[in-house]
């Protein structure tokens, strides 16, 4: 009876010292260091750069990515070009949704380290953020409403004197344009592009200064609104920042800024070729578009 009850406790510590031994390992586990996290901002709400979506791939197959603290995903220009740099980075990607007015806000709070949104470097922005040089170069234009007194407009100068109301989005480098149009009526500028071609639509504004592929995105899904180019001897002035579309870090963390430019350099991205390839492809891929 000793001998068996002597059994039944070294069974008992053998066990008990397997399962120390399982607790040391899981802890050791656990203290490994995690992979390292590019953590990005954007609006998810800027297509084709960026946009919000229910399901976590594209028409065509490709990948969208989880929004932090969300049930939602994204996917877009931006993010097709984030998924490249963390994976020449050896990281993993998180995004996070900010709306634009907060943007530079967050990303000096450090809810995430790095802009990838459709960011034009700009003289006043330089002041504050590190940028690298551009993952995409864009063109600028003006939104109008088919039928409207300005559809057939070709000039900036045909604009000037005919009091039409302008529009832009809110903190971007478009706003100093709307003053180039003389006797335009300022009627307000929005959080978000949507709103801005909304109100051309509805006729709370005449003209919406924007980006050639937002404006290409929007016009997919509405016939109402008519793109307008202009040439480059009767257009906007000082609008040349924001065709450099750049990643944005905090200006004291260049170490990063480095790094990502070192990541952009090594996947070739300062192909205007591959850029151009890489957005024709992501306008078809959001879910307005299909």
């Amino acid at each position: 009876m000793r001998k068996r009850l002597l059994a039944l406790i070294m069974t008992g510590l053998v066990a008990m010292t397997a399962l120390a031994g399982c607790g040391k390992a899981e802890a050791a586990n656990a203290a490994e260091p995690d992979k390292k996290v590019l953590k990005v901002g954007m609006e998810c709400a800027y297509a084709p750069f960026n946009w919000t979506q229910d399901a976590d791939t594209t028409p065509d197959g490709s990948k969208a990515v989880p929004i932090y603290d969300s049930k939602y995903y994204a996917y877009g220009y931006d993010v097709a070009v984030a998924q490249k740099l963390a994976e020449q980075l050896e990281m993993e990607l998180e995004i996070h949704k900010v709306e634009w007015s907060s943007i530079g806000i967050s990303l000096d709070a450090g809810d995430y380290d790095a802009i990838i949104a459709g960011m034009g470097r700009t003289a006043e922005r330089e002041a504050s953020y590190s940028f690298t040089e551009p993952y995409y170069y864009r063109d600028n234009c003006i939104v109008v409403k088919k039928g409207s007194a300005y559809e057939k407009v070709t000039g900036l100068s045909q604009l000037s004197g005919t009091g039409c109301k302008v529009t832009t989005q809110l903190g971007t480098g478009w706003i100093p344009l709307l003053d180039q149009i003389e006797g335009a009526e300022l009627t307000g500028n929005y959080e978000t592009t949507s709103e801005c071609f909304m109100a051309v639509e509805n006729g709370v504004a005449d003209v919406c200064i924007v980006d050639l592929p937002t404006a290409q995105s929007a016009a997919l899904t509405n016939k109402d609104l008519v793109i307008i180019t202009f040439d480059e001897s009767d257009s906007f002035t000082g609008d040349d920042e924001m065709v450099n579309v750049c990643i944005a870090t905090r200006k004291a963390d260049t170490e990063l800024r480095d790094k990502i430019q070192g990541a952009m350099d090594s996947i070739g991205w300062s192909d205007k070729a591959k850029m151009d390839e890489l957005m024709s492809a992501v306008l078809t891929q959001q879910p307005a578009a299909n």
